[in-house]
């Protein structure tokens, strides 16, 4: 019985004439002493199961779930009064304080990109004549809609499609144009508004 080196010549050269069948004796044995011959075992990597991020709740879960709804009992202008004076200064802090001499188009500026959950607004023009003339606390902001609380407590969801908005605070008046206004809360910081304005709803 063969041993050490012998063997294991042996075992090649008798693999590779089981592989290699139509291989003439003397090619083989050419294989065997000029080149080397490397028997591999590959094994099979296991995938790696790829986890689904969650961005959060759907639009239905968020509707099951109601958690955009303000009960009727919170609906009440008074108890959002401390809201709006919360929002005036965070104002005056991004404004610099708002002094006299304050050029308009810094404070435009500065307004189109605020957080105006807060902000009393009122819809000085529109195409739905309905609208013109409601006043009061904006208590969400949503891409296509404010939901505004009036001093009557009565909760208004006003389209910024088609509507103009006034603004004021401390001597200042800003106009939103809604139909240029259609982003969440959260895209304007980013967004880059033209601060000439339109007369087109």
């Amino acid at each position: 019985q063969l041993q050490g080196p012998e063997a294991a010549k042996a075992f090649v050269s008798g693999f590779l004439k089981r592989s290699m069948p139509k291989m003439k004796d003397e090619a083989i044995q050419d294989m065997l002493t000029r080149k080397a011959v490397v028997l591999e075992h590959y094994s099979k990597r296991k995938k790696k199961e790829k986890r689904k991020k969650r961005k959060g709740f759907t639009a239905k879960e968020r509707r099951e779930l109601r958690l955009f709804e303000i009960e009727p009992e919170q609906r009440r202008y008074a108890l959002f009064l401390p809201l709006h004076e919360l929002w005036k200064q965070y104002i005056r802090d991004l404004c610099y304080g708002l002094k006299p001499d304050a050029q308009p188009q810094m404070v435009q500026a500065k307004l189109l990109k605020a957080d105006l959950h807060g902000a009393i607004v009122t819809v000085t023009k529109s195409k739905c004549p309905s609208y013109v003339g409601i006043t009061g606390i904006i208590l969400q902001e949503m891409k296509h809609v404010f939901k505004i609380i009036t001093k009557d407590d009565k909760l208004k969801v006003v389209p910024k499609l088609n509507n103009v908005f006034s603004l004021e605070i401390d001597g200042f008046i800003s106009y939103i144009y809604g139909s240029k206004f259609q982003f969440r809360a959260s895209e304007r910081s980013a967004k880059k508004f033209k601060l000439k304005g339109t007369i087109d709803l």
